[in-house]
């Protein structure tokens, strides 16, 4: 196991449909496999906290960081989506009714960014109403024999984790996200390799664990444990009212969830190493081992956001 003093980078990235995006301290990039070969995309990252600082602050941050990844993860899907192989025989899908209109109304480069938008709108939607307010709803079902407080929270907490694993595992055995999984576990692998100052081979990055403790899975299993601390604070009985100080204190949880997952991403001790056990169980789900091809592209895509400074891109 790593100790403390060894090196840990700040390079995230996420899966993509045959592909991979990797955000490095400078630049953002995305890999994708397409019929003819590699095809990647390099920018420059733009970050809001420059403007305002204060969007940088601890626990703000989190909050800022958390609606940036969903924006890059969205436009990043998109273009990994152009360069997915229809199969044989299987019709493209017409587009709907939203982006004809949009298609119409606004100019290209407009209408992909409000689709962006939309997208993400409605991610966050789903995510809150499954896990946030369903178990609130369902919780408020037994509350004539359980009350409003500490026992009413840790039923609902519960709840909340047990559709959040359900989702997940349903998910992780759809034929199309086993692949999407494979490209997580090869972006694991990858970073692994470059924090353990190995060279950038396929052999090399094989041989590393496909389990990261700052991955994104891990974060949103801290959040599910965070919100049962966070939203004990709230013991009115009515469940409308329960429902909307859950939304108000989201960003909350958010915000202390992203500061644990930043911390025990620097750290390896006993008491990090507890921390990060449950989303590292977790990742058993969401991860799966890469074959050689995809771990090619985990390696491409490392190597086109490494800093030019050496030690820019350290915790």
């Amino acid at each position: 196991m790593a100790k403390d003093n060894q090196f840990r980078t700040s390079i995230g990235g996420q899966a993509l449909i045959e592909g991979i995006m990797m955000m490095g301290p400078k630049k953002k990039a995305i890999v994708v496999r397409g019929p003819e070969g590699l095809v990647t995309q390099v920018e420059d990252r733009k970050f809001i906290k420059d403007k305002y600082p204060i969007l940088g602050w601890p626990f703000i941050r989190g909050v800022v960081n958390f609606g940036s990844s969903m924006v890059n993860g969205v436009k990043a899907l998109m273009f990994s989506a152009d360069y997915y192989p229809e199969e044989e025989g299987v019709e493209p899908e017409k587009p709907s009714k939203i982006d004809l209109w949009l298609e119409e109304h606004l100019e290209e480069e407009k209408a992909q960014q409000a689709i962006i938008y939309i997208a993400v709108f409605l991610g966050i939607m789903f995510s809150v109403g499954l896990f946030i307010l369903l178990p609130t709803l369902l919780a408020g079902f037994v509350s004539p024999w359980i009350g409003s407080g500490v026992l009413r929270n840790l039923v609902e907490g519960a709840i909340r984790i047990t559709l959040f694993v359900i989702y997940m595992i349903a998910v992780s055995r759809m034929k199309d996200m086993k692949r999407v999984f494979s490209y997580h576990g090869a972006e694991h692998k990858t970073i692994a390799c470059y924090e353990a100052g190995l060279p950038l081979t396929v052999e090399n990055v094989r041989q590393q664990t496909r389990f990261h403790p700052r991955c994104g899975t891990s974060f949103l299993f801290v959040v599910m444990i965070i919100s049962i601390l966070v939203f004990s604070v709230v013991r009115w009985s009515n469940p409308f009212i329960r429902m909307a100080l859950r939304l108000a204190l989201l960003p909350v949880v958010v915000g202390i969830s992203y500061e644990i997952n930043r911390f025990v991403g620097r750290h390896d001790n006993k008491f990090t190493r507890a921390l990060v056990a449950p989303g590292l169980w977790f990742q058993r789900f969401t991860t799966n081992e890469p074959d050689d091809s995809m771990i090619e592209v985990g390696i491409e895509a490392v190597k086109l956001v490494l800093p030019e400074v050496e030690g820019e891109d350290e915790w």
